[in-house]
């Protein structure tokens, strides 16, 4: 099984900055694509950004100037760095991967529990 545990999130004043971290571990072959998606109250999940073990980037065109993805291969570890935060980034951010276990054929997509971002104005 993999497994991804998220951490960093909290609460911060309009205009500050957060640091979301998420470790992939477990029966680990390879993975694919490492990410972050973001689910805000009554609102679906969303993608935030992506990452491939390639160096490829993708982000949500409204994030993308604000928002760095990036990813540490050696740990199996995602970073978000999010600057210039807004109350309507508020909502729980979820770490995303595509892997493939020891063993396993193909590439399956795996979710962390979430963790709570909250800006207040």
């Amino acid at each position: 099984q993999v497994r991804l545990v998220e951490s960093g999130g909290g609460l911060v004043q309009a205009g500050g900055s957060l640091r979301l971290s998420c470790k992939a571990s477990g029966s680990i072959s390879s993975i694919g694509v490492l990410g972050w998606y973001r689910q805000a109250p009554g609102k679906q999940r969303d993608l935030v950004a992506t990452t491939t073990n390639g160096g490829g980037t993708n982000y949500a065109d409204s994030l993308k100037d604000r928002f760095t993805i990036s990813r540490y291969n050696a740990e199996n570890t995602v970073y978000l760095q999010m600057n210039s935060l807004k109350p309507d980034d508020t909502a729980v951010y979820y770490c995303y991967a595509r892997a493939t276990q020891y063993g396993g054929q193909y590439e399956y997509s795996y979710w962390g529990q979430g963790t709570q971002v909250t800006v207040s104005s």
